[in-house]
């Protein structure tokens, strides 16, 4: 479950308890190196990841951290607060240093950047697979020598169609990074699933042909199969290929919208809360059925950061509200998990 402690004392142990209670074992919870080493080289700021795991370790709870946003005397090229690698490579792997060795065994799994398939994570520049594989390696190299136990995952990509100057398809991305030897530095694969239009147990192919769950995209039929849940079942056909069937993948996102506002770009797929909720458990479902055993982890988007508004696109991705009460999608996979 994504939830958002950082800065919510006053919430933290309501979200954390909302997840553990529905069934849920793990939390993913953003670790921004620019809100932990933000003021300078070497000076860290503790007390708030402190707080926070040590909220989570009395709920009893694991937890993923995900990584990224550099802080801004890290990168001089990029426009702050743009996200993207830092000028030096080794100020980034000195800060996974430090936040594996302080939480050896308290942060079981890190997940290496987000979405680096688009230039918008990656400082506004061109996707670069070779240069994400080699921040992977360095990162899971960092992160190993300080806590061998801790799980590298790398990061979950877009599903874009998109493939041009701004962004890189999610299958092309991988099979490059690979190509640039990212093969021995992550122990899972990360992917993301965001449902769209479809059920969520249907065949790639068959979405990937119906323009109205594809919102009409002229893409080759190949690359409309990410408008299906199971295009995660392409990305492990890749790893295969690449002799790597010996690792578990992990779903880094996964969810449905409700955004029907005026203008959103969400809106074409969005759908009610009580869809919302029956499409949560299909796909838990159908993930049982057919992504056993190489299916390790599971991330479902979101308790929500309680300042977030109707403005805010996350909100409509959301199984509970903000004040912490809860939405259809909550209770149903909340059955889902404490029936089994």
């Amino acid at each position: 479950m994504h939830v958002f402690l950082w800065g919510n004392p006053n919430t933290t142990a309501r979200d954390l308890q909302l997840a553990k209670d529905a069934g849920f074992h793990w939390v993913k919870q953003r670790f921004e190196w620019r809100n932990i080493e933000g003021h300078g080289k070497g000076n860290f700021e503790w007390n708030e990841p402190d707080r926070i795991l040590d909220a989570i370790s009395q709920t009893g709870l694991k937890v993923i951290a995900r990584v990224d946003n550099q802080p801004q005397w890290a990168s001089s090229s990029i426009v702050w607060p743009g996200s993207g690698p830092p000028d030096n490579p080794k100020d980034w792997t000195d800060y996974l240093t430090a936040l594996a060795s302080r939480y050896k065994g308290r942060i079981q799994a890190y997940e290496i950047w987000n979405e680096p398939n688009l230039d918008r994570e990656w400082g506004n520049k061109s996707p670069d697979p070779a240069a994400y594989a080699g921040l992977l390696e360095a990162s899971y190299t960092a992160i190993k020598a300080a806590d061998p136990q801790a799980i590298v995952i790398s990061a979950g990509m877009s599903p874009t169609t998109t493939n041009n100057q701004q962004a890189i398809p999610e299958l092309e991305y991988i099979q490059r990074m690979y190509a640039a030897g990212a093969k021995g530095s992550f122990d899972v694969l990360g992917v993301h699933a965001a449902g769209y239009k479809a059920e969520p147990c249907s065949d790639p192919a068959a979405v990937a042909a119906v323009p109205d769950l594809t919102n009409n995209d002229p893409s080759p039929p190949d690359l409309r199969r990410v408008y299906a849940f199971r295009h995660v079942e392409d990305v492990r056909a890749l790893m295969l290929q690449q002799g790597d069937g010996g690792k578990q993948m992990g779903v880094m996102e996964m969810g449905y919208t409700t955004d029907v506002r005026p203008g959103s770009a969400y809106q074409w797929f969005a759908v009610d809360r009580d869809q919302q909720a029956r499409n949560l458990v299909a796909a838990f479902q159908c993930a049982r059925q057919n992504w056993q055993p190489w299916m390790g982890m599971m991330t479902v988007i979101y308790i929500p950061d309680p300042a977030w508004t109707q403005q805010d696109e996350q909100y409509w991705w959301s199984i509970t509200n903000p004040d912490g009460s809860v939405r259809p999608a909550y209770t149903s996979l909340k059955n889902l998990f404490t029936s089994n």
